[in-house]
C-alpha cells in the first residue's frame, strides 16, 4: 500500500514538473517608466524556456535606440527545482514628451509565435524629471548645463548676432569626454561658424554658484527674413564622473561614471522687418556701419593705356550679403568685366572689412570722358535709418592719341554716344623680324660628372649596407635593450596626447588619465574606466606584476582625480608625466 502512495506522489510530482514546463512566459521589463526627454532607460524582454528564438523587436518609432540587442542567459537548480531566463536587452531613449505605449515583442517557441506584454512609457520634460537626490542621472542634471547664450533677440534682417554654446559644470564633478550628436542647421539664417581651437575651462558664477564652463561651439548669424526664427539646439552625449559619497582604501573619492545626455533647448529670435518708411529706391540690403569710395589708380592717360577703377565699401556689417553698386561709362571707354574682390573676417562682433570690384578701362581716342556720380545707400544700425554716400563724378583725360571722327575736342567732357570707327593704314604697327636669342647647349651624359657618380655608386653603398646590417644584428640580439626600448616606444604612444596639453591643467590630467586606461585596455583586454582600482590592482598582481609598480599605478591614477580641482604648477605636471611615463615602462617590462 505504501509502495502504491509513493507511485502515486511521484507521478503527481513529475506531472506537475511537466505541466509547469508548459507554461511559457515572454515578459517585456523596463527600469523606470517616467523619466525625462534626454535621458536614457533599459528595455528587457524576457523569456523562460529554453528553446526560444527568432525575437522580433516591436516598432520603435518615438525612441532612438542607443545599444542593443544584447542577451544574457541566467540558468540555475534551486532545491531541486531548474529555472532559465533568456532577455534581450536595449538602451533607449525618448525623441519627445508625451505619454507613449511600447508594443509588445515576439518570439517564436515550438513552432509558435509567443508576445509579450506591452509597457507604457512617460516622458517628461527635463525640468519635471522626479528628483530621487541618490540617482546619479539627478545629481549631473544638477551639475552639468548646456546653454545657448545669444547676442540679441531682437534684431533686424540684415543685422549680424552670434550664438555661443556653453557647458557649465560644478566643482563637485567631472566629466572626460563627450560628443556632440545634432548640430544646429540655422534655418532662415546666413551662418558661419567660429573656430574654437581648444576648450579651456574658465571659472564662472551660474545662478549664483560657483561654476567651471568650457565654449563647444560658436557661430555668426545674419537673420534672411523677419518674424520668429528658431535656432536649433545641440545634444550631447556626456562621461560624468559623480561622486558617490565613499572612500577607496587610500581614503580617495570614489566616483561613479554615468552616460549623461543633455540638451541646450531651442531659443527664439524674433527679427524686426527692415522699415519701408523712407527707403531708397537703390537700397541693395546693406546693413551695418560702412564707408564708400570710387576711385581711378590715374585720371590722366594716353590713347590705349589703362586705367584701375575701384568701387569699395569697407566698414562693419553684411558684408557678403549685398552687391556693390555698378558704374556707368560713356561707350567710347572699353571697360572689362570687374574683378570682385573680398577681404571680411568674421568675428563675434559680426563680419568686418571691404569688398571691392576693380574696373579695367580702356580708352581709344582722345578727349575728356565723364564717369556719372554713384551712390551706395545702407541702413544704419546706430542711427536706425537709411544713409546714402553719394560719389563726385570722375572724369578721365585722355591727353595724346588718335581724334574721334566727326567729334571736336575741348575742355568739356565728352558726353556718352556711339561713334563710328574709321579704319586707316596706320593702324598695323611694325613687327620685328630679328631676335637675340641664342641656341641652347644640349650636355651629353657619357663622361659627365653624373655618369661617374652613378658607375661608382654602388661600390661606395655595398659596405655601407654591410655595416649597417651588422649594427641592426646586433641591435636585435640585445634581448634586453630590445624590451626596454619596446616598453619605453609604448608608454610615449599612449602619452603622446597628454603630453601635448602639458600647461592646461583640466586637459591634462583627463588625457593622463585616459592614457592609462587605454594602455591597460591594450595590455590586458579589457574596459578599464568602469572598475574599481581595487580590481586593477588585482588583475595587475595576477599578471605578475610586483606591488610596488602597482601602488605607483595606483597613485598616478589618484593624482588625475584630484589635481583637476586643486592648484598645479607646470613642474608638477611634468612630474606626473614622467611617472605615468615610468610606470607604464616598468608594467610591459614585467608583463
Amino acid at each position: 500500500m505504501r509502495i502504491k502512495h509513493f507511485y502515486i506522489v511521484i507521478f503527481l510530482f513529475v506531472s506537475a514538473t511537466v505541466f509547469g514546463q508548459n507554461e511559457v512566459e515572454f515578459i517585456t521589463t523596463v527600469s523606470k517608466s517616467e523619466l525625462g526627454v534626454h535621458q536614457r532607460f533599459r528595455l528587457e524582454f524576457t523569456v523562460n524556456k529554453q528553446g526560444a528564438d527568432d525575437f522580433e523587436l516591436p516598432d520603435m518609432e518615438d525612441f532612438e535606440v542607443l545599444a542593443g540587442p544584447s542577451s544574457s542567459i541566467n540558468q540555475s537548480w534551486i532545491n531541486g527545482k531548474a529555472s532559465y531566463e533568456q532577455s534581450y536587452i536595449f538602451i533607449l531613449k525618448p525623441k519627445k514628451v508625451g505619454t507613449f505605449i511600447i508594443q509588445p515583442g515576439t518570439i517564436d517557441y515550438k513552432g509558435k509565435r509567443i508576445k509579450s506584454n506591452s509597457v507604457q512609457i512617460k516622458v517628461l520634460p527635463e525640468s519635471e524629471v522626479p528628483k530621487d537626490p541618490n540617482d546619479p542621472y539627478y545629481i549631473a542634471s544638477q551639475n552639468l548645463h548646456l546653454t545657448a547664450e545669444i547676442s540679441n533677440e531682437r534684431p533686424y534682417v540684415g543685422e549680424g548676432i552670434y550664438v555661443v554654446y556653453k557647458l557649465y559644470f560644478s566643482h563637485n564633478i567631472g566629466f572626460s569626454n563627450w560628443q556632440i550628436k545634432d548640430v544646429p542647421q540655422y534655418n532662415g539664417f546666413w551662418n558661419q561658424d567660429i573656430e574654437v581651437k581648444k576648450p579651456e575651462v574658465q571659472n564662472t558664477t551660474y545662478k549664483g554658484e560657483k561654476y567651471r564652463y568650457i565654449i563647444l561651439k560658436r557661430a555668426l548669424l545674419i537673420p534672411q527674413k523677419s518674424g520668429k526664427l528658431d535656432i536649433d539646439p545641440i545634444n550631447m552625449d556626456i562621461a560624468v564622473a559623480v561622486p558617490t559619497g565613499r572612500g577607496d582604501f587610500f581614503g580617495n573619492a570614489i566616483t561613479q561614471r554615468v552616460n549623461y545626455s543633455t540638451s541646450s533647448g531651442k531659443r527664439k529670435v524674433n527679427v524686426q522687418d527692415l522699415p519701408y518708411e523712407n527707403r531708397p529706391a537703390d537700397f541693395s540690403g546693406a546693413v551695418g556701419e560702412f564707408d564708400f569710395l570710387v576711385s581711378a589708380s590715374k585720371d590722366i592717360l594716353r590713347a590705349n593705356e589703362t586705367t584701375q577703377l575701384e568701387v569699395k565699401v569697407s566698414g562693419k556689417g553684411n558684408l557678403k550679403l549685398f552687391e556693390l553698386p555698378k558704374i556707368e561709362t560713356p561707350e567710347e571707354l572699353e571697360v572689362y568685366t570687374p574683378e570682385h574682390k573680398e577681404s571680411v573676417k568674421t568675428t563675434l562682433t559680426g563680419l568686418s572689412g571691404k569688398i571691392t570690384d576693380t574696373y579695367t578701362i580702356v580708352p581709344e581716342f582722345k578727349g575728356k570722358y565723364k564717369i556719372p556720380e554713384v551712390s551706395f545707400t545702407y541702413f544704419s544700425l546706430k542711427e536706425k535709418a537709411y544713409r546714402t554716400i553719394t560719389n563726385q563724378p570722375i572724369i578721365i583725360d585722355v591727353t595724346e592719341g588718335k581724334t574721334q571722327p566727326n567729334a571736336s575736342v575741348n575742355d568739356e567732357a565728352v558726353t556718352p554716344g556711339k561713334q563710328v570707327v574709321m579704319a586707316t593704314d596706320k593702324n598695323f604697327r611694325f613687327i620685328q623680324y630679328r631676335t637675340n636669342f641664342e641656341p641652347v647647349l644640349k650636355e651629353v651624359f657619357f663622361k659627365s660628372n653624373l655618369f661617374y657618380l652613378l658607375l661608382f655608386l654602388p661600390f661606395i653603398a655595398i659596405p655601407i649596407g654591410i655595416f649597417i646590417g651588422k649594427k641592426k644584428a646586433q641591435r636585435d640580439g640585445d634581448v634586453v635593450g630590445k624590451r626596454l626600448r619596446k616598453a619605453d616606444k609604448l608608454a610615449k604612444k599612449y602619452l603622446s596626447q597628454a603630453k601635448k596639453q602639458l600647461g592646461k591643467k583640466e586637459a591634462f590630467y583627463i588625457s593622463l588619465e585616459k592614457a592609462l586606461h587605454n594602455y591597460l585596455k591594450a595590455t590586458l583586454n579589457i574596459e578599464t574606466s568602469d572598475i574599481s582600482k581595487e580590481k586593477i590592482s588585482a588583475i595587475l598582481q595576477g599578471r605578475k606584476v610586483d606591488i610596488e609598480t602597482i601602488k605607483e599605478f595606483i597613485a598616478v591614477l589618484n593624482d588625475c582625480d584630484f589635481a583637476r580641482y586643486t592648484p598645479t604648477t607646470d613642474t608638477m605636471m611634468k612630474e606626473e608625466y614622467n611617472k605615468a611615463k615610468m610606470v607604464i615602462a616598468k608594467i610591459d617590462k614585467q608583463i
